[in-house]
């Protein structure tokens, strides 16, 4: 078999196993979109040529729903995207409709959110639902939503604030002065027993979701009913959101322009973002077919 992989070219330490790959999975910011939040052509080229040759591919991402129309248009076949990091699965073909939705528990949001409160003062709180945000006054949006409510996290997160009924699918957490990684560590330690902790802001801002709601653990649920196992997966990512993803795959490439505990994480490595990485190598797989 032809390698996947250049062996010439220090960027890309692994073959990929080009005739035993079923399931493309990629992370969308620092991955397949470039700065921004485009599309190249190179790529857009790249993943409908997979999804031609019988290759699957999946958006995993830390998007919710409602922010996935910079690739909608791209999806092709099952129409399937990941998103919330795991705890949604989204039906791009029909505008997003929620095929699967994986809760963060009130009760535990609302622990967490005290808990991080006490070991770093000034940590502010957003509430991500399956329909919208809601978000503290001292949490900077980052996507303005006109249909915001600005509350205490604790008004926010009581069954009877807005949207009560509708699934939390994220709790956001976000410090002005901690280094991302230490607000990481520190969240983590403290309050990382009963929920999944994350981030892919180059800010010091968490994603926390219900516990063992991960890109990986949604991931495999979805390949598990198509009958497709690890060794069949290759996956992109750049933040460490997306670690547990590459490590799961049986084949994984950290981006260029990936955090150091992504490129631990991963089998191989590929060029930056901004220089289409993900086209490179689903090029080179195509091209050992």
């Amino acid at each position: 078999m032809t390698s996947a992989t250049d062996a010439t070219d220090p960027q890309h330490t692994r073959p990929v196993p080009a005739a035993t790959t079923r399931l493309i999975a990629t992370d969308l910011d620092g991955t397949l979109l470039r700065d921004d939040k485009s599309m190249s052509d190179r790529t857009i080229a790249a993943l409908a040529a997979a999804e031609e040759a019988g290759i699957e591919v999946f958006f995993v991402t830390g998007r919710p729903a409602r922010w996935m129309d910079v690739v909608s248009d791209h999806v092709h076949g099952h129409g399937m995207a990941i998103c919330a990091n795991g705890a949604a699965v989204v039906d791009l073909h029909a505008g997003g409709n929620l095929l699967k939705v994986r809760p963060l528990p009130r009760e535990n949001a609302l622990a967490v959110a005290l808990t991080l409160r006490a070991a770093a003062p000034g940590t502010s709180f957003a509430v991500e639902l399956t329909n919208g945000i809601h978000y503290e006054p001292g949490y900077p949006p980052f996507y303005l939503d006109p249909g915001a409510t600005v509350a205490a996290v604790e008004k926010l997160l009581h069954e009877a604030a807005p949207g009560s009924g509708t699934p939390v699918i994220k709790l956001l957490a976000h410090h002005a002065e901690l280094s991302p990684d230490d607000f990481l560590t520190l969240a983590r330690a403290t309050a990382g027993d009963h929920v999944s902790i994350t981030r892919s802001s180059p800010t010091a801002l968490l994603e926390i979701s219900g516990f063992g709601v991960s890109k990986a653990s949604t991931l495999a649920q979805c390949c598990a009913e198509r009958g497709i196992s690890p060794a069949e997966v290759v996956a992109f990512g750049d933040m460490p959101n997306d670690v547990e993803m590459l490590t799961w795959a049986g084949t994984s490439y950290a981006m260029g322009n990936a955090h150091p505990d992504v490129v631990a994480a991963a089998s191989g490595r590929t060029v930056a973002n901004n220089d289409d990485g993900v086209a490179v190598v689903i090029e080179r797989i195509l091209a050992s077919l």
